[in-house]
């Protein structure tokens, strides 16, 4: 594990199918949109608004968004020169469900917490049917990268 201020990243996820976990292209580093594994498992399945509430969904966001940054910096090999750009959170909801920009405050909280005012950034809450793995949320990144 890498420390980022008081947060600690875990190893990275690996990828699930056929896609690299991170691409860089100039100055932005594209995260591949990550799960909450913890330990290489799903701590929960379900809908948002079903069987899982909007606190366990923005915990979810928290640790999608953690295996964002444990892959980034893996990628670069520390995240000194990166800031926040993009953040999209996917959240597999109930139709009726309204909510999905509190459960991605999860994973802005998170960002905001491990980089400080690199870690603001623009974001956008999409709710989604289902997910891979039937997994409540999923959370992609953009970073910005300074050069060296």
């Amino acid at each position: 594990m890498t420390d980022t201020s008081t947060i600690s990243l875990p190893t990275p996820p690996p990828p699930g199918a056929n896609y690299v976990p991170a691409r860089r292209h100039g100055d932005l580093l594209f995260i591949a949109g990550q799960l909450p594994f913890v330990d290489g498992r799903l701590p929960r399945t379900g809908k948002v608004g079903d069987t899982v509430d909007v606190p366990a969904a923005a915990e979810l966001a928290r640790l999608a968004a953690l295996n964002g940054l444990a892959v980034a910096a893996a990628h670069l090999g520390s995240l000194a020169a990166v800031s926040v750009v993009q953040v999209t959170v996917f959240v597999a909801s109930t139709p009726d469900f309204t909510e999905q920009h509190l459960v991605a405050n999860g994973a802005s909280d998170l960002l905001i917490e491990a980089l400080g005012e690199r870690g603001r950034h623009a974001r956008t809450a999409v709710a989604a049917p289902v997910l891979p793995l039937d997994t409540p949320v999923e959370v992609q990144l953009v970073l910005g990268v300074e050069a060296p």
